[in-house]
């Protein structure tokens, strides 16, 4: 189900969307593109969850809302372009209104304030993601998880509706012009936050391996908590005495893990390689593929490995929208941890236990390192290679 995002600065939510489309493994783009990659290593694994569970199982969950599609349209006013929130594969995220209570349609400025995302009718693809989500965000709670309300199926219409996040994504605000940078203190906020999100996919007494772990599917709450979006890809994890699901190769170039790309065997430490990625982006304030830049700089794992492991070095791969108003210190644990994240050995990747655990200790050291004026002044660039810096950023 993708990014969803309209390109209009007019955007108030991102709420994601995926229609994969297959690609070469090295086909160029301007942006990170979706893999659909059929595995020829192994048979694909079809089961979406341990016991996998009937179409009706799945939609008479308790938690979930069945909307039916006129109540949909009157949430929206009729799915009017002035309520479109953002666009993408999957189809198109409306602003909506229902009663808190009830859950009926109410008016445009009343009552709880939701996300509709409306599936475009174009394949059985399309359906089974939307079964996906709806199987494991009926089932899945957590503070870090985005909340699903209801869904519709009726005819061809398949809808979901969600809390609405009124901050939109983490990629909103990281790479697109309009919203105020992101202090240093708001980026390991949502760091740590997504680190929960994921370390308790992974701990659930059936893992919950997120497969699409990105920018765009982490959305942010008025206090910019996050929470992880976009369940079409989720599959279960290995059980028994399983290493790894083998399936078809999905997700999003420049974060899928190079290991899965390559063969189609699937682990939670895959979701740790794309963790890494997304810590870098919050690093840098880059793209995990830009095609825009030159060279090595394309791929963002490429271009910020030499530096990462370099106190002296890693201001060169820092966001210069921070202004160097970061912990010198917690700037190179982090770097240091998405390094260890994007080892190209599956095995030597930390689980998000541990991943959540350090990132904690970089927020524990930031404020007990309020009276350490060492730790806490504006970092130094030196002019000349600020200068070479920003020239690259443009």
């Amino acid at each position: 189900m993708g990014n969803c995002l309209a390109s209009s600065a007019k955007v108030e939510a991102a709420h994601s969307s995926r229609t994969p489309s297959r690609v070469s493994k090295t086909s160029p783009s301007s942006v990170p593109s979706n893999l659909s990659i059929q595995s020829y290593c192994e048979a694909s694994d079809v089961s979406s969850l341990p016991t996998p569970r009937s179409e009706g199982e799945i939609l008479s969950s308790p938690n979930l809302k069945a909307f039916a599609f006129n109540e949909l349209k009157n949430a929206t006013r009729n799915f009017r372009p002035d309520s479109l929130l953002g666009e993408g594969g999957f189809g198109c995220v409306y602003k909506g209104w229902i009663d808190e209570h009830t859950f009926t349609a109410s008016k445009p400025g009343s009552g709880m304030v939701v996300a509709v995302k409306k599936l475009k009718p174009e394949g059985l693809q399309g359906h089974k993601e939307w079964l996906t989500e709806v199987d494991y965000l009926g089932q899945l709670h957590h503070q870090n998880l985005v909340k699903l309300i209801g869904y519709c199926v009726e005819g061809e219409n398949r809808l979901l509706v969600y809390e609405f996040m009124s901050k939109g994504s983490l990629e909103n605000h990281l790479f697109r012009r309009g919203p105020q940078p992101l202090s240093w203190s708001v980026r390991m906020k949502v760091a740590i936050g997504a680190a929960r999100g994921l370390s308790f996919l992974h701990n659930a007494q059936s893992q919950v391996i997120y497969r699409d772990f990105k920018a765009s599917n982490i959305l942010l709450d008025a206090d910019f908590n996050p929470k992880l979006s976009d369940f079409g890809l989720a599959k279960a994890g290995p059980t028994g005495d399983r290493t790894h699901v083998s399936t078809q190769v999905m997700g999003t170039q420049g974060y899928a893990a190079p290991e899965y790309v390559a063969t189609g065997r699937l682990t939670a430490k895959s979701d740790v390689y794309s963790f890494g990625v997304v810590l870098l982006e919050l690093l840098s304030g880059r793209r995990a593929v830009d095609r825009t830049k030159a060279g090595v700089e394309q791929n963002l794992v490429e271009w910020t490995k030499p530096y990462l492991g370099d106190k002296r070095k890693l201001f060169r791969i820092m966001d210069t929208k921070l202004g160097g108003q970061y912990p010198q210190k917690g700037a190179y644990m982090a770097a240091t941890l998405a390094l260890q994240c994007l080892n190209r050995e599956a095995k030597a990747r930390p689980p998000m236990t541990e991943v959540l655990e350090t990132l904690e200790q970089i927020a524990a050291s930031k404020t007990a390192g309020r009276n350490n004026q060492s730790e806490q002044k504006r970092v130094h660039i030196p002019a000349r290679k600020c200068k070479v810096q920003m020239g690259g950023a443009l």
